[in-house]
């Protein structure tokens, strides 16, 4: 028990200076996978109670914290895509036959 409230202190220490470091710096899949990865490690060790299943927790939720942060970084996208075209659209109602300014 000692051993898992070391690993989840140290792990817990590492996530906290890990995102106010690199915040500005890492992707949205990037961010996903970190968290997911440790989450999914400390519960693997919980859970499996040895190394291994961290490890394979670790994978596993890596690979889905990825992939959430992969479908939030496109639904942002697409948000943003969107707000450009209707800026686009309403420039133009306003500016009938002029080029929008890019």
């Amino acid at each position: 028990m000692k051993k898992v409230t070391i690993l989840c202190g140290l792990i817990l220490a590492l996530l906290t200076s890990i995102n106010f470091n690199a915040a500005a710096q890492m992707s949205k899949q990037g961010k996903g996978a970190l968290i997911g990865g440790a989450g999914g490690a400390v519960a693997g060790a919980l859970i499996g109670k040895s190394v291994g299943g961290a490890v394979i927790g670790g994978a596993i939720g890596a690979g889905g914290g990825y992939i959430i942060g992969n479908e939030a970084r496109r639904r942002e996208e697409k948000r943003r895509r969107a707000a450009y075209l209707e800026r686009r659209r309403a420039w133009k109602r306003a500016h009938p036959g002029k080029a929008y300014p890019y």
